[in-house]
């Protein structure tokens, strides 16, 4: 951009360059519209072009040389308008006097482009790939994982972006939401808090955001933009609306010199000359009756009155901008004499100026440099020099040397004389011893004015008579300052009526006391108050041929006003037109002054060379008529339609900051807002027109895809609304018909747009972005919908239109997922099918199991929207939350249709359906508005029946297959769960819900064939329940089942109280039945297993038997779980299932210990035989003892004894080494021992008469001792240990033991004492 102060000869230059480049392509033989444009002058198409045609086109040729030309004059006609708006701007920007950059606007980020996001995808993806260093753990990574997913990788995110609608602060704010519920769900840790953890994964978004870039620059480049958006200067100003406007450069210089813009009293001028020229209008409109078509014909005089007062105001707001900067002047808030429609006359004499009132205030600087010519004085004399000011202190220089006077010493001087008289002496130091005084050797008395050379000057000193230099000379300079209410100075000749009724030459200035108020003054010298004065309020001045008997003055002028003509001459034309031009600025007047050489010089075809005394505002204003630029320059504001440029600017202004870097919504900079302001105050733009105008281009650009925030909208629309209803806070009435009907239409337009985005809520203001404008929406149709501005709308029927546009919205919404899931299908599919298998399975590509899983992903994107619409969007519909609820319903009715054919078409076998209700009903039960609602009713209406159908099937197959079980049962044990059984599926990990455990085997009497189950691994939510687990394969499987299914039922989480509780008790009942049924089959088995078994000992306790027990464990511990209702219930099966678990464990008990006993008597038995008397004892003594002379007999009944302390010794480590249950362990080995030393001391006390033969002394011995000490081990307590019948049979036992050691033979060792050789015979 060209500085407006570059020097004239480097302007020309540019100019020059431009007009040849621009007139360079009139050569060819054609001129693109473009090209013409660029012209500097507007210059017509060159005949040469013409020439080039054949002479007899053809009417095609002719028809499209026409439609070229018509083009060609359009883009002219819209070049040369934009160039004239140009100048009014460039007016507003350089003397702002309504307007200023507002400070409190809300800061624009920079938007995101297609690229940025891109950039944005790559980066996170690298992150979730590992390529980066960024230090995360896995709670971050799946945060920003679905990040990616749902909203990076979202359509609605990538056409907002292309609308211009997203910040990098829209990015992060949605991050930020998204990662606070999964933060907040964390669990707690100590030293660590929430807020902790939320700040340092937003710094990780930001690393990862910002990538590889210098966080410096993006600052600096952010502090930079930020700044860019409040206050722009005037040169950065220029630069936007060339943009905006298409000015080039070199047009922009032109305009600049020419207007003046620089001068900023010309600028006040020009304000001056446009609001009188707007009275004038309002006069003509007043008179001629041309008024506009109002509402009401009452409204014409309003009209008159409105122009005047919106004109006095801008004529009060100049008149409060400051005529000097930091001056001391008061100045007075005067109004323009000729305006008495709104200045009562009667402050006509207040209005009037005294000479006190034009006082001015100067400073001088002088500066004394040497004196010329001083020979008489020794060359060491000292010498020195004074300065004053008549009126004011003296000053005095350094002393120097008489053989050097040079000083350059500066004084500084204030006063009030426009014509000052100064005086510098020169003095030398008296050298006489009574000398009083120094010498005053010469004087120069001289009188500056601002016009007066600024450089130093050689001026003749008047020598005193004690000096004999008689040709001292001194160099000084003198600077006047120019105050800034002095517009001009300098000597003229006047004559007037009133004032200066003598022709002679005078001194005057011309003082700015005011905006409004100039005055000519004439000055004496050393005074401060003006002799005559003039005020110039209602003269017109312009250049005068000179007057004939007036001697004296060369170039003529006057001031005219009716009644009173003043005539004023300068010494030369130069001067002249400077006074002419600094009295037109002050008068105000719309005729503007053209001196006489430049009428010459236009008169004259051939052109006369440049005037040589014109002024440089002449030269630039020349050099702008040679480039066509004049006639935009000298336009005059008030012929024309500002409102339909102001339509224009704005409207440009606005494409211009659509498509800018910032994410503005539609909002103006402060810069475009400061020009526009100023625009419409300066040029009567009416602000119903101005808002009228900006709804409808917001309106355009909303309607084609851009993002306007509804809040701008909101703003336009209420001003545009009460102007049209009366109720303006300015006070403003009129109407105009043509504003009425224009917002009519607006109004409808608008109602129909916002209808439009609250049924694409979802696409227009995707994830809550932008912040707040989907309530600002509902907020403006509530105030669209309203008759007028003061009545309300009824709440019903703002209600009953959003109720109607979500309506739509849901429609939308599910029309869209279904969309894109068939595109997510078709994908899937495509990667899994080749081609050729594709032909393949055309016909059967819509399997029931297929139809089924695409409603699956159905659901959970329709849950994925619902839950969107919670988290983004409630809070806008939080005053219509029961609308928000209905059109969740009704989009939950639209996947109803589908989700029931999806179902209708399943297999009445098929239980795969039941992931689909756990799905819906865990989102619906845990939303307070939609459980239990019109969906979730359906939903649980539609499952019903398949949960009973499916339990009842379950309870046949169940007890069928304990029926089937326990007949072929091997009662092995069961080591792994994984060996022997049938299993399910595994849970679907996608969902987190367990699939439906299906049926093992047909069910006697039904038709239906029910899958087998497939194999699979454990589970890890079932791995706890069989972690030590010896049962037989039969009631493993019924276990497993059972638990399986109450986990269904379970996780099914039913909603409706009553069918969950019936459905609690009925599997409650059924666990109940099914281990009742168990518990007896065991027990049965357990008995036909120890009938069949062996009742000597031989007998070993089989790992069946254990298997049983353990049965009977397993049933108790289940039955925990699977059995017990809550409290309060009328039925307790738990209750009554561990009664029966108890009293079958203690009939096997009971089976067993009489098994024990059994053998025992078998033993007892067989020592009978030894009883004293009996013949067979005798036989046997007499056999062993003359058997024992030949070989070494062993000792007789011994291995009755061992055997039966095996049996005992390996019964008792399978008992405890199978069963898992230790009280049941404890409580048979108790009455095992109890029932075995019973049966002991009866057998004794039978034979209490008989003495013991020897041979059953020592098998009783070992007998018992070893069961002591091995039920000892087994941990039977020893108050049952040593019982009264242990005590009984231990002393039988030792009596007999003492009669038989003397008899012959002895006890051989045995011995009822504890013996460490015995202990070792046994190990």
């Amino acid at each position: 951009m060209l500085d407006p102060s570059s020097s004239e000869e480097e302007s020309d230059g540019i100019v020059e360059e431009e007009s040849k480049e621009a007139m360079a392509p009139q050569a060819g033989s054609r001129i693109s519209p473009s090209r013409t444009s660029e012209s500097s002058g507007g210059l017509a198409p060159s005949s040469s072009r013409s020439s080039a045609r054949p002479t007899s086109p053809s009417p095609s040729a002719a028809s499209e040389e026409k439609e070229d030309l018509e083009k060609l004059q359009r883009d002219e006609e819209e070049r040369k308008k934009k160039l004239q708006l140009y100048v009014f701007v460039m007016r507003c920007v350089a003397y702002p006097f309504n307007a200023k950059q507002p400070t409190d606007m809300a800061r624009r980020q920079q938007k995101i482009t297609k690229q940025q996001l891109q950039q944005t995808k790559d980066r996170f993806q690298a992150f979730l790939n590992g390529d980066t260093q960024i230090v995360a753990d896995e709670a971050f990574i799946n945060a920003v994982q679905s990040y990616n997913e749902v909203f990076l990788k979202s359509d609605r995110v990538a056409k907002m972006v292309q609308s211009g609608g997203f910040s990098a602060n829209d990015f992060r704010e949605v991050f930020k939401r998204h990662i606070e519920k999964r933060v907040r769900s964390l669990p707690e840790i100590d030293g660590l808090s929430k807020e902790t953890v939320l700040s340092s994964w937003m710094a990780k978004f930001d690393t990862i955001y910002r990538g590889d870039e210098d966080p410096r620059k993006a600052q600096q480049r952010m502090t930079a933009s930020a700044a860019s958006e409040l206050i722009l200067s005037k040169d950065q100003l220029y630069e936007m609306f060339q943009n905006i406007l298409g000015i080039k450069k070199f047009e922009h210089q032109l305009l600049y010199q020419a207007c003046q813009l620089d001068n900023l009293d010309e600028q006040a001028a020009q304000i001056r000359r446009e609001l009188d020229g707007r009275l004038q209008m309002a006069d003509q409109i007043a008179r001629g009756g041309k008024f506009p078509k109002f509402v009401s014909k009452e409204m014409e005089a309003m009209y008159i009155e409105e122009l005047k007062s919106s004109v006095n105001q801008l004529m009060a707001n100049l008149e409060s901008m400051p005529v000097s900067k930091g001056g001391e002047f008061k100045l007075q808030k005067l109004k323009r004499g000729h305006n008495t429609s709104i200045i009562d006359m009667g402050q006509e004499d207040e209005n009037t100026l005294s000479k006190s009132d034009v006082v001015l205030s100067f400073t001088l600087e002088v500066v004394i440099m040497e004196v010329q010519g001083l020979k008489s004085l020794a060359p060491n004399r000292i010498v020195y020099c004074t300065m004053e000011v008549e009126g004011g202190e003296k000053l005095q220089t350094d002393q120097a040397e008489a053989s050097k006077p040079t000083w350059g010493t500066q004084g500084d001087f204030t006063t009030t004389h426009p014509l000052p008289a100064v005086k510098v002496k020169l003095f030398t130091e008296s050298t006489g011893v009574l000398a009083l005084e120094d010498k005053e050797l010469g004087r120069v008395v001289l009188h500056p004015t601002p016009n007066s050379p600024k450089q130093s000057e050689l001026h003749k000193m008047t020598v005193t008579k004690a000096c004999p230099d008689q040709d001292l000379k001194i160099k000084l300079a003198i600077r006047m300052d120019k105050p800034q209410n002095m517009k001009h100075c300098g000597y003229l000749w006047a004559f007037g009526k009133n004032v200066w009724k003598r022709w002679k030459k005078r001194f005057f200035v011309l003082v700015q006391v005011s905006q409004y108020t100039f005055a000519m003054c004439s000055y004496r010298e050393k005074k401060s108050e003006p002799q005559e004065l003039l005020q110039l309020d209602g003269y017109t001045v312009d250049y005068s041929d000179p007057q004939p008997g007036l001697d004296g003055g060369r170039a003529f002028f006057n001031a005219v006003k009716e009644g009173d003509t003043v005539m004023f001459a300068s010494d030369d034309e130069q001067d002249r037109i400077l006074w002419v031009q600094a009295m037109y600025r002050a008068t105000g007047q719309s005729h503007k002054p053209v001196p006489p050489t430049q009428v010459q010089k236009l008169n004259s075809k051939g052109g006369a060379s440049a005037q040589m005394d014109a002024p440089i505002s002449q030269f630039y204003a020349d050099r702008a008529q040679k480039h066509g630029m004049d006639e935009f320059i000298s336009a005059n504001p008030c012929s024309f339609d500002h409102a339909s440029l102001f339509e224009m600017v704005q409207r440009l202004t606005l494409d211009h900051r659509l498509n800018d870097t910032f994410c503005c919504l539609g909002w103006f900079s402060p810069g475009q807002v400061f020009v526009l302001d100023e625009y419409c105050a300066r040029n009567g733009v009416r602000g119903c027109h101005r808002h009228l105008c900006y709804l409808r281009d917001l309106l355009e650009r909303a309607e084609s895809g851009a993002i306007i925030d509804p809040t701008l909208l909101h703003y336009s629309f209420a001003f545009c609304a009460s102007h049209v209803h009366g109720n303006r806070p300015d006070g403003l009435s009129t109407v105009k018909v043509d504003e009425k009907e224009r917002f009519e239409d607006i109004k409808e337009r608008l109602r129909v747009i916002l209808e439009n985005h609250i049924v694409n809520f979802r696409y227009c203001f995707p994830f809550g972005r932008p912040e707040g404008a989907l309530k600002a929406t509902l907020s403006l149709l509530e105030r669209v919908l309203m008759k007028d501005i003061v009545t309300p709308v009824p709440p019903e029927e703002v209600k009953g239109v959003i109720r109607k546009c979500l309506e739509q919205a849901a429609q939308l919404n599910y029309q869209r997922i279904k969309e894109y899931a068939k595109i997510e299908g078709k994908q899937k599919h495509s990667k899994t099918t080749s081609h050729n298998d594709c032909w393949k399975n055309v016909g059967r590509l819509v399997t029931p199991a297929k139809k089924l899983e695409e409603t699956i992903r159905l659901a959970e994107l329709v849950i994925e929207v619902l839950q969107q619409n919670q988290e983004h969007h409630a809070e806008a519909f939080a005053w219509w939350t029961d609308l928000m609820v209905e059109h969740a319903e009704n989009f939950l009715a639209l996947y109803a249709i589908d989700m029931d054919a999806a179902l209708e078409i399943q297999s009445p076998e098929s239980w795969d359906s039941f992931p689909l209700f756990q799905l819906l009903n865990d989102f619906l039960r845990m939303d307070y508005h939609l459980c239990n609602g019109k969906f979730h009713k359906h939903l649980q209406d539609l499952y019903a029946p398949l949960v009973v159908r499916y339990v009842d099937l379950m309870e046949s197959s169940i007890a069928q297959s304990i029926h089937k079980g326990f007949d072929r049962e091997s009662w092995e044990p069961v080591k792994s769960l994984t060996s022997n059984l049938p299993n399910v599926n595994l849970p679907n990990v996608n969902l987190q819900i367990p699939k439906v455990p299906n049926l093992p085997v047909p069910v006697a009497g039904l038709s239906v064939n029910l899958p087998q189950m497939p194999s699979f691994s454990t589970p890890s939510w079932m791995a706890a329940i069989y972690d030590s687990d010896n049962g037989s394969g039969t009631s493993e499987d019924l276990f497993w089942k059972l638990d399986a299914l109450q986990t269904f039922i379970r996780d099914l989480h039913w909603p409706e109280e009553e069918f969950a509780k019936h459905l609690e008790s009925r599997i409650k009942l059924m666990s109940s039945n099914m281990i009742e049924n168990c518990v007896k089959r065991t027990r049965m088995a357990f008995e036909s297993k120890l009938a069949k078994s062996s009742k000597t000992t031989d007998f070993r306790i089989s790992p069946t038997l254990c298997t049983m027990f353990n049965v009977m464990v397993d049933a108790k511990d289940q039955s925990a779980k699977l059995c017990a209702m809550e409290m309060g219930q009328e039925k307790q099966f738990h209750s009554q299932i561990d009664e029966l678990i108890e009293e079958s464990v203690r009939d096997m008990i009971q089976l067993l210990v009489a098994k024990f006993v059994a053998i025992l008597e078998g033993v007892l038995a067989k020592i009978s035989r030894y009883d004293e008397g009996t013949l067979f004892s005798s036989f046997l003594s007499f056999t062993v003892k003359a058997a024992s002379k030949y070989v070494d007999v062993p000792k007789p009944g011994m291995d009755v004894a061992d055997g039966y302390v095996t049996f005992v010794r390996h019964s008792q480590d399978m008992l405890r080494d199978k069963v898992n249950e230790e009280v049941y362990i404890e409580r048979l080995f108790d009455q095992w021992y109890t029932a075995t030393m019973n049966l002991l001391g009866t057998w004794l006390t039978e034979r209490m008469d008989q003495q013991l033969h020897v041979y059953q002394l020592k098998i009783l011995i070992r007998i018992t001792k070893k069961k002591y000490r091995d039920f000892r081990l087994q941990g039977v307590l020893d108050s049952t240990l040593n019982s009264k019948m242990y005590d009984t049979v231990r002393n039988r036992l030792t009596v007999e033991e003492a009669t038989a050691s003397v008899r012959e033979g002895g006890m051989q060792g045995i011995s009822m004492k504890d013996s460490d050789e015995e202990d070792e015979e046994d190990d």
